[in-house]
């Protein structure tokens, strides 16, 4: 009987540390609200040609306009990550933000908690 609750017990606590490691951790990203054919690119040179416009936003929104994803770009790391939410980077096309969320590895996709605007350490001429 000891044996048998010895076990048991045993496989309950692995279960519970199986399911405790594989539980995502939420954390931050640093990049810029991209459209997935601008990223594919590593920067928007080609998408100002192709859609007549002179900024990352407007070149964002338009290419999102004809079918492309949000996207999040490190242009430090050249890494891409999908975006689970299509509605809250609207408000940051072309724009430098941290994304607070989870990281599904095998789809490179954050699911976003949060976008901020990210800060910048410029200094002020006076």
């Amino acid at each position: 009987m000891s044996h048998r609750v010895l076990m048991v017990s045993l496989l309950a606590l692995c279960a519970g540390f199986a399911g405790a490691q594989s539980a995502p951790r939420s954390r931050t990203y640093s990049g810029n609200i991209m459209d997935s054919t601008c990223a594919g690119n590593g920067n928007h040179n080609a998408g100002y040609k192709l859609t007549g416009t002179h900024t990352a936003k407007d070149c964002t929104l338009a290419c999102i306009g004809s079918g492309a994803k949000f996207v999040l770009y490190n242009p430090s790391s050249k890494l891409t990550y999908k975006l689970d939410n299509q509605e809250e980077p609207r408000a940051f096309a072309g724009e430098a933000v941290r994304v607070t969320g989870t990281l599904d590895a095998a789809t490179e996709t954050i699911h976003v908690a949060k976008i901020t605007a990210a800060r910048t350490n410029r200094t002020k001429k006076k």
